[in-house]
């Protein structure tokens, strides 16, 4: 029933879980409206929390009910990572520093993109999320929160957040990269062998 229902999903666009991830990317204008316009950090922060309700309930409807669909592969972590960016983009004109995650984020997921790109022209496969990226997900919008809220928060404290959230930014980018190129090299060594298998049939 399970594998029926997976499979019933999986080239499905209008699912609960795909309306919730273009739900996220609507709220993004409203986000920089709130801290760049209004300049209002607490409408910023319930702004925030709603976007990372979403993506929680999100998850958990696609994986409690099977609605998994590669439409939301592809959606959700573009839903967050356009989030991220735009936060980090309004939080980069009180806190320099945050220049670092914000111009490191858009290298990592340019990158990611075409990795994804390739498995996805050679396998037709979509890659979801992993671990590390889960976990720098976490890190990085508590960093992010915290300098919605904390105002004045001091500049030690400041630098040490965005440091360790860069750190496992960093990670998460050298971890995927490497699990991708991994997953391209054997990819490439199948269909080598299939057109190898191939041509020893017609001779």
């Amino acid at each position: 029933m399970k594998s029926r229902d997976s499979n019933f999903y999986k080239n499905k666009i209008i699912t609960i879980p795909n309306i919730l991830s273009t739900v996220r990317l609507l709220m993004i204008p409203f986000m920089l409206w709130a801290y760049c316009v209004l300049e209002s950090p607490a409408i910023t922060a319930i702004l925030v929390v709603l976007s990372g309700l979403t993506d929680v309930v999100d998850g958990f409807i696609a994986r409690r009910f099977n609605m998994i669909s590669d439409l939301g592969k592809a959606l959700d972590p573009v839903a967050d990572k356009l989030t991220q960016i735009a936060i980090l983009f309004c939080l980069v004109t009180r806190f320099p520093l945050i220049l670092l995650p914000l111009v490191l984020i858009i290298i990592k997921e340019i990158s990611a993109g075409v990795l994804r790109a390739i498995i996805l022209h050679k396998a037709n496969e979509v890659e979801g999320a992993v671990w590390h990226g889960k976990a720098n997900t976490v890190i990085l919008y508590t960093v992010m929160f915290i300098h919605i809220v904390w105002y004045n928060i001091p500049a030690a404290v400041s630098t040490i957040c965005i440091l360790i959230s860069t750190a496992m930014m960093l990670l998460s980018f050298v971890l995927y990269s490497i699990y991708c190129i991994k997953r391209i090299v054997e990819i490439s060594k199948t269909d080598h062998k299939t057109s190898e298998q191939q041509i020893d049939l017609k001779e």
